[in-house]
């Protein structure tokens, strides 16, 4: 299936635009090693004013809900350690932090990680969260719905700026579980 590309005005392969991307998403790609060729995850420049799923979709097109997934980054905490983790969920659920989530990082309690945490932890800023380029040792907790979809938009490590990329790319991420029930 061909990628959604909605009312962009150009979408191209990621490993082309290597500059619009955060250091560690641009490293990801650079060094891909995925079932699919790097250059089957896209690029699209987007105005970072429209970032907002809701606000985004109705600008470039409401088709892309369905196959948008957000990134988000949790904290989970037990004896006084803390477990920094990303949850990828489509843009329609919500990630269940306090279940699904709490419990497959064994954690007393979880929550969203504090923007500058996430932000400084990632280098990628916040709102353009995206799973390719965390750091080394991070669970990715995925739902299963997000690898069953052919593509998935997604953030690009920016708020200007958005990827397309192959839900099964996700499940073959470092650190990625596929979980069902993460998004409800």
């Amino acid at each position: 299936m061909r990628a959604p590309i909605g009312n962009f005005d150009q979408v191209v392969p990621a490993p082309d635009c290597l500059d619009e991307l955060t250091r560690p998403v641009a490293d990801a790609v650079r060094h891909w090693r995925g079932s699919v060729p790097a250059d089957q995850i896209l690029y699209a420049e987007t105005d970072p004013r429209w970032a907002d799923t809701a606000v985004f979709v109705e600008h470039y097109g409401r088709d892309l809900l369905e196959t948008s997934a957000n990134c988000v980054v949790v904290a989970g905490k037990r004896g006084g350690e803390t477990q920094l983790a990303a949850c990828l969920a489509l843009s329609t659920t919500r990630v269940d932090v306090n279940g699904v989530v709490r419990r497959r990082l064994g954690a007393r309690k979880a929550s969203f990680a504090p923007m500058d945490v996430a932000t400084g932890e990632t280098g990628m800023e916040y709102g353009g969260i995206t799973p390719l380029g965390l750091p080394d040792g991070w669970p990715v907790l995925i739902d299963s719905a997000v690898v069953d979809l052919p593509y998935v938009l997604v953030g690009s490590g920016r708020r200007r700026g958005k990827l397309l990329v192959p839900g099964k790319v996700f499940a073959e991420l470092p650190g990625a579980v596929v979980l069902e029930g993460l998004g409800t």
